[in-house]
């Protein structure tokens, strides 16, 4: 019996489970919403230098977000504290942030705000990693790469921005 309440066994297993699974609704939310959106209006739009080609995305995200679902998992293993509370509920937070990019983005043609959501993003990701850092170590470093893509994103979104001042939205 006292192997069923061990944190190394399946109950502890179904929480990751369940940090993939709300990752990969956000993942399909974004894909469903960029496979809609690469029609007429995204190919009209002028794109910035350093654009990747479309079969980039699928494997840095699926990279990504494996990542992000173990950082959460790390935090939400440590010892319950205040701490471990605030950092979990920053990383549901840029995990909603992040699922409403590709709508705004694509679906919404509203590439500004799709911009102040990534700004918005970006700071609950530093913010996540900066506040998980002081439960689990690792699991900040985690999110290393996911902080530098939306770097990357931003840049990205910015350059759409300016190039098409009255068909960004």
């Amino acid at each position: 019996m006292a192997r069923a309440l061990d944190p190394d066994t399946r109950p502890s297993r179904l929480w990751l489970i369940l940090f993939a699974g709300a990752t990969a609704v956000a993942a399909g939310l974004g894909a469903a919403a960029s496979r809609r959106g690469r029609g007429g209006w995204y190919r009209a739009l002028s794109k910035p230098a350093g654009q990747p080609p479309p079969q980039v995305f699928g494997p840095v995200w699926t990279t990504l977000y494996g990542l992000m679902s173990v950082s959460a998992y790390r935090v939400f293993r440590a010892p319950p504290s205040a701490r471990r509370s605030r950092a979990l509920g920053l990383w549901w937070g840029q995990l909603a942030l992040n699922g409403a990019w590709s709508p705004l983005f694509f679906g919404a043609r509203r590439a500004r705000m799709a911009l102040a959501d990534l700004v918005l993003l970006t700071g609950a990701v530093a913010d996540y990693a900066r506040r998980a850092a002081q439960v689990d170590r690792p699991a900040a470093w985690l999110m290393v790469p996911y902080l530098g893509w939306l770097g990357y994103a931003g840049w990205l979104n910015l350059g759409i921005v300016r190039k098409n001042p009255r068909l960004a939205g």
